[in-house]
């Protein structure tokens, strides 16, 4: 493999949060001397599959609604289908974020069925690597990894306030550590 680390952050965003985390995430890439490239899975139908397939590594990133991705990141990852099956994916990258209302919303429950898919294309799932914050009477809601998942990043942004102001900073700097986490194994990966 020849030239600059190449990290696609492929995600849905329903009211901006997710996509706050997905920047935090290319930053966190771009930090660890890599290329970031975010991709928005809106509009399917002009989605640049030949970006994602010549990437090093993809970070997967969805809302959970209901329990699971969003129907847009499920519509993506139905599209797949025929890269999953000339198995365009295989051996690169993964790694998963994702962002709910509520402090639990099921958030794992996403995380799982991103790293599923990741593993169906033939991927390396690359996991948060932090410890657990905010779990004793020494933690405070400025932990980082404050909401303790160690499949990938996870975060909390309250259903009444804008992307401009949640999910929180600790939240924003777990996605951003993610996104180093990813770029660094893929520079590894890579030799």
């Amino acid at each position: 493999m020849s030239g600059q680390i190449k990290v696609a952050v492929v995600y849905h965003s329903g009211y901006g949060h997710t996509e706050v985390l997905a920047q935090a995430v290319a930053t966190g890439v771009e930090n660890a001397g890599a290329t970031a490239v975010t991709v928005s899975v809106a509009d399917i139908d002009n989605l640049n599959w030949d970006l994602l397939n010549k990437a090093d590594a993809i970070i997967f990133g969805s809302p959970t609604y209901m329990g699971s991705v969003s129907g847009p990141f499920k519509t993506f990852m139905d599209a797949s289908s025929k890269i999953w099956s000339e198995g365009g994916w295989k051996d690169k990258l993964a790694a998963g974020f994702t962002n709910s209302a509520s402090q639990s919303g099921d958030k794992l429950n996403t995380l799982i069925q991103l790293s599923v898919f990741a593993a169906q294309h033939g991927m390396n799932w690359v996991s948060l690597g932090l410890m657990p914050g905010n779990n004793s009477s020494q933690g405070s809601a400025t932990d980082l990894n404050r909401i303790g998942s160690y499949l990938g990043a996870m975060a909390q942004s309250n259903a009444d306030e804008g992307a401009e102001v949640t999910p929180p900073e600790a939240d924003r700097d777990t996605a951003e550590i993610l996104g180093a986490r990813v770029a660094a194994a893929a520079q590894r990966w890579a030799q």
